[in-house]
C-alpha cells in the first residue's frame, strides 16, 4: 500500500508544515528507513519535499505547492483515489507515476474534505487478496441512493440504520456500526460491529440505510486488509460446515460456485451434467443454495438435504394446486 502511505505523508506535511523523520514514522506506522525512501520517491515524482537541518529540522514541502487538477467533483476524486491506490500501484513500473497522480486527485478534493482523504483510502478496499468465497459472478449491488447513504456513514464516522434482509430471512431493521467497505469479484461487503460483535453485510441486500448523527464505536484506524482477511477465514472454517453430493445442470455451474465454500470432487456423467461433491457453511445454507438452483440441481446426498427439499417444495405445491 505505498501509493496509500505517499499520500498520508504528504498530507501529514501540509498539515503540519514541518515533521521529523521520527515523527513521520510514527505517524504512519513505519520504520525511519521507510519514510526516507518514500520522501525520494515523492522527489522523483515532481512533489517538492525538501530537508531542513538542525535541532528543530525536518522535512517540509515548498510553500505554497498545489498541484492542479480540475473538473473533478469530490465523489469523481475520490473513486478515483481509491482505486489507483490498490492494485496496480507497482505495475509495470508506474508507482512513481502514480503516487504523484493521487497527490493530484487529493488536491482536487473539496478544501473539507482533503484532511479525510487518508481516511477516506483505508475504509474502502477493493479485490483483497483473500475473498469470501473465491467467487467470480455478475455484479450486485444496494440501490445507488442506499449505496450513497452507507458510503457518508462509513467515511464520517457515524452509525448506520440499514433494512437487511439476510439468507432465507424477512428484511429487518438494524443499527450498526461501520467499519469500511469492500469488493470482492464484484461483489460488495460492508465490514460492520452491531453490539461489538463483528458483522459483515452484502450490499445487495441492504434495500434501505440512514446515516445516524451519533458517532459510530469504531477504531480511528483500520487495517481493512487484515480486517477482511480475518473475517473471511473465520466464515470459511467456523459454522457447522457440511459436504454435499449434488448433479448440477452445468449452465448453473458459476451460480453454484457463487455460494458453495469449495467444491471438493467434479466430473462429467454422460448426459452432461456435473457430479460433484461441495461444502456449505452449515445445514440452512445448503438448503438455501440447491433451493435457489431450482430443476438445475439435484442433491443426492446427504438424505436429510433431500427431505427438506422434498418437504419444502410439497408445500409450495400444494398452496398452487388448482382449485378449478
Amino acid at each position: 500500500m505505498r501509493a496509500d502511505r505517499l499520500v498520508s505523508l504528504v498530507l501529514l506535511l501540509r498539515r503540519h508544515g514541518r515533521l521529523s523523520a521520527a515523527t513521520l514514522a510514527r505517524e504512519l506506522e513505519v520504520s525511519t528507513r521507510t519514510v526516507l525512501r518514500d520522501i525520494e520517491a515523492l522527489s522523483a515524482a515532481g512533489v517538492p519535499v525538501y530537508a531542513e537541518r538542525g535541532r528543530h529540522g525536518g522535512f517540509s514541502l515548498l510553500p505554497g505547492f498545489r498541484t492542479e487538477l480540475t473538473g473533478l467533483n469530490h465523489d469523481e476524486a475520490l473513486a478515483l483515489l481509491v482505486a489507483g491506490s490498490r492494485r496496480g500501484a507497482q505495475a509495470f513500473g508506474l508507482g512513481s507515476a502514480l503516487a504523484s497522480a493521487m497527490l493530484k486527485v487529493v488536491d482536487a478534493l473539496p478544501e473539507g474534505h482533503r484532511d479525510t482523504a487518508s481516511d477516506a483510502v483505508q475504509r474502502l478496499l477493493i479485490d483483497p487478496e483473500i475473498d469470501l468465497l473465491s467467487r467470480r459472478q455478475a455484479a450486485e449491488e444496494a440501490p445507488d441512493a442506499v449505496m450513497a447513504e452507507v458510503r457518508r456513514a462509513v467515511l464520517a464516522g457515524h452509525k448506520l440504520r440499514i433494512r437487511y434482509a439476510a439468507v432465507d430471512q424477512a428484511p429487518k431493521w438494524r443499527t450498526i456500526d461501520p467499519i469500511g467497505l469492500v469488493t470482492v469479484r464484484d461483489q460488495g461487503y460492508l465490514l460492520a460491529t452491531r453490539s461489538g460483535e463483528d458483522r459483515t453485510y452484502k450490499l445487495s441486500r441492504i434495500s434501505a440505510a440512514e446515516e445516524l448523527a451519533e458517532p459510530a464505536e469504531r477504531p480511528d484506524r483500520v487495517d481493512l486488509d487484515r480486517a477482511w482477511q480475518e473475517r473471511s477465514t473465520r466464515f470459511r472454517t467456523g459454522g457447522d460446515q457440511v459436504t454435499v453430493l449434488l448433479r448440477l445442470n452445468q449452465a448453473r455451474r458459476d451460480e453454484l460456485m457463487g455460494t458453495a465454500l469449495a467444491v471438493l470432487t467434479e466430473e462429467t456423467e454422460e448426459d452432461g451434467w456435473l457430479r460433484l461433491e461441495v461444502t456449505f457453511q452449515d445445514p440452512r445454507h445448503a438448503v438455501w443454495a440447491l433451493w435457489q438452483l431450482g430443476t438445475g440441481a439435484e442433491a443426492l446426498d446427504p438424505q436429510w438435504l433431500r427431505d427438506s427439499l422434498r418437504d419444502r417444495a410439497a408445500v409450495i405445491a400444494a398452496r398452487y394446486k388448482s382449485t378449478m
